[in-house]
């Protein structure tokens, strides 16, 4: 096992059954991301790439084979543990921005801080600050439906950052936006791995967005392809 790897898969099988069909949606795939990596799944629908991002982001069991969050076997621990250890050392940015249409901006950053049990003056003011890093200074007592697309997906950045986390998952995180909003998403993403030191991992069907990634992993048929340095070699090889 090695030290190294912050998230590792160990032939991972994944299958579902639907009807008296047997879906694979994995098929022993293997991935090793280092800590501080920068790194960009890509592939066509049905690729596998959603449920390749459940398993990095330790929120499914594989069929078969291993799941390592920093060295544990994430099949050995209860779900209550999981959450707890997933809920510290990862963060999550969805296309669906998923946050809680009855919170403001503030109350949905402070809510993995809540579970985590950060002290309540802390997870306040940690929220705002956050949240002021993002350009939303003047929203934080909003709740989603009064804020644009574009500034949903910044609480939801806002969100997953909230509890320092050493990596943050995206999935297609500028798939509802337009390109001038994308490009500041993926900014923001860029400057926070680049100046915490974090691992980021994007799922993203655009080249574009993949030019921002130091590794891009080529998925098909729920195996992983090809690993490729740039979008340029990326495009050309696939």
């Amino acid at each position: 096992m090695s030290s190294e790897a912050i998230i590792k898969l160990e032939n991972v099988w994944r299958t579902y059954q639907l009807g008296k069909t047997q879906v694979y949606a994995l098929r022993g795939l293997s991935l090793e991301i280092s800590p501080g990596a920068f790194v960009t799944i890509m592939g066509p629908s049905g690729s596998g790439k959603s449920t390749l991002l459940n398993m990095i982001g330790c929120l499914d069991f594989p069929t078969r084979g291993k799941v390592y969050l920093k060295g544990k076997n994430i099949s050995e621990m209860s779900e209550s543990q999981l959450a707890q250890f997933r809920g510290k050392i990862l963060g999550f940015v969805f296309q669906e921005f998923n946050l809680l249409p009855n919170l403001s901006a503030l109350e949905n950053v402070i809510l993995p801080m809540v579970f985590q049990k950060v002290p309540l003056a802390e997870r306040k003011e940690k929220a705002q600050s956050i949240l002021e890093k993002v350009g939303l200074k003047e929203r934080i007592f909003h709740q989603p439906s009064e804020l644009s697309g574009g500034e949903r997906q910044r609480v939801a950045l806002a969100r997953a950052f909230a509890n320092d986390p050493e990596v943050v998952i995206a999935d297609e995180p500028t798939g509802n936006l337009d390109s001038v909003t994308g490009k500041m998403i993926m900014e923001t993403l860029t400057d926070f791995h680049k100046k915490q030191g974090r691992t980021m991992v994007v799922v993203t069907h655009d080249p574009k967005i993949a030019n921002y990634a130091e590794e891009i992993i080529s998925i098909k048929d729920g195996q992983i392809v090809e690993n490729h340095s740039t979008a340029q070699e990326y495009l050309w090889k696939t």
